[in-house]
């Protein structure tokens, strides 16, 4: 950054804005409380911009990108700064608006700090009715769960299927009770339940609309070549990862969905943890659902071959390899002990990988 430049640092909320403004050559920064109205804020940074060149930031958080793009739309650069990745001093317990725009705009000038990936204005719609569907998607299951506490707690239960499929509905259904209260109670939870299963069916015919779009026809055809990924997912893996290429290899990808083992390493001694979890849980969630799918061995049916139909041949053959080496890592992993569970983990790491080379190196 070159040492002209004035750095402005914002601590952002709902109704207020902390600015600190960290001039070139200034050891301590000048601090400024303003409203959340963006023309305040754009008065003020076309104030402190008088004197030359500035650059702004501030953390990702709930109040979204509004201020990122407003700023933008005005030529003043902008960086969206991820949270996790701020550098932080152990013994730090102070926190305060003040000291946290302080530090964003010191790191800032040092260059210390990481900004994330903002999505246009399309591609956050959609990844908001993405995540809509995932909150209906949790309602039904909540809901479906209070009905089966409610009926087990007057001691009924269905023996006949162990899945909650068409059976078990009409058994619901079919339920009388001597008392009207507990009549009562029970259309109450069945009509939440039929009530989050309408609401996530029109989310789903929503989202099919949106996997229409010419911006995401080309990934989604790719994506829908392997095993375990159709429409819907394969739109949540677009619409969350966004453009492939702004990772420079697989591995970058990997550590950005949190499926790299953690590691806490010193001299002779090596020892790696658990994933690390970090990045878009999003995304990490749907690719591990369609991990297993590769437990099974690897088979080319109807339904994957019409869905790879009109492909490229180059596309194709890297999912089929992707059936074949995950299934042989999954057998290996449980082979020797491992958990299905951690197993599966370990397969939907190497199938970010496949997912990768598919998006930006194959042809």
């Amino acid at each position: 950054m070159p040492e002209s430049t004035t750095i402005i640092a914002f601590d952002q909320h709902a109704d207020s804005l902390m600015a600190a403004v960290l001039p070139p050559r200034a050891d301590k920064p000048a601090m400024q409380l303003l409203s959340s109205e963006l023309t305040h804020v754009g008065r003020f940074v076309d104030k402190v911009r008088r004197g030359g060149a500035v650059r702004c930031c501030y953390e990702a958080g709930p109040c979204g990108f509004t201020l990122y793009r407003y700023l933008s739309g005005r030529g003043i650069p902008c960086e969206v700064i991820a949270p996790g990745l701020i550098p932080r001093r152990a013994g730090d317990r102070v926190k305060t608006d003040r000291r946290d725009a302080i530090q964003l705009a010191v790191l800032a000038r040092a260059g210390a700090l990481t900004a994330i990936h903002v999505p246009t204005d399309a591609d956050e719609a959609a990844r908001d009715l993405v995540r809509t569907r995932e909150d209906a998607r949790r309602d039904l299951l909540r809901a479906r769960q209070r009905l089966s506490t409610f009926l087990l707690r007057h001691g009924r239960r269905h023996t006949r299927t162990k899945s909650q499929g068409y059976y078990y509905d009409q058994w619901v259904r079919t339920q009388t009770w001597p008392w009207p209260a507990l009549t009562e109670t029970h259309q109450a939870y069945l009509r939440t339940v039929d009530e989050a299963r309408a609401r996530l069916q029109d989310l789903e015919t929503a989202l099919q609309a949106v996997a229409t779009d010419p911006r995401y026809h080309a990934t989604i055809a790719r994506l829908r070549c392997f095993r375990g990924i159709d429409t819907l997912s394969a739109l949540i893996l677009a619409v969350e990862l966004g453009d492939a290429r702004r990772f420079a290899s697989a591995p970058a990808l990997m550590a950005f969905v949190g499926l790299v083992p953690s590691e806490h390493s010193s001299g002779p001694r090596r020892w790696r943890g658990g994933i690390t979890r970090t990045g878009n849980a999003h995304l990490r969630r749907i690719l591990v659902e369609i991990a297993w799918h590769y437990r099974h061995q690897p088979y080319l049916g109807r339904p994957l071959q019409r869905r790879q139909a009109g492909q490229s041949h180059a596309v194709c053959a890297a999912a089929w390899r992707a059936q074949r080496r995950l299934y042989r890592r999954y057998r290996y992993l449980v082979g020797h002990g491992k958990r299905p569970s951690v197993a599966v983990v370990a397969v939907a790491r190497e199938l970010t990988g496949f997912v990768w080379a598919a998006l930006t190196t194959v042809n």
